[in-house]
């Protein structure tokens, strides 16, 4: 689980009123995607929204459906969280 955040990252998450409960949910079940820039997107994909259900049960994922556009980016080499946010465009995968 990734708990180092920067003060931007951090910011963010509570003016774009995401709650740390989300954010462990995406270290734990979020799919990773290199950018190419050295940092990782973190996401929620099809894949990760499953696995979550298998775990916590499909009704308590439903309730937690208005999390599932939100991600962060990580440094690739120091793990830190670098910001955070809700997606508007599709993430397309490589």
């Amino acid at each position: 689980m990734n708990s180092i955040q920067s003060r931007h990252a951090t910011i963010r998450a509570q003016q774009r009123c995401i709650p740390p409960f989300a954010d462990e949910l995406l270290d734990r079940f979020g799919r990773r995607q290199y950018t190419g820039h050295g940092a990782e997107i973190i996401f929620f994909d099809h894949g990760s929204k499953r696995a979550m259900a298998r775990e916590l049960g499909s009704r308590p994922v439903a309730k937690l459906s208005e999390f599932f556009d939100i991600f962060k980016v990580v440094d690739s080499t120091t793990g830190r969280t670098v910001t955070t946010g809700h997606r508007t465009q599709r993430i397309w995968r490589t």
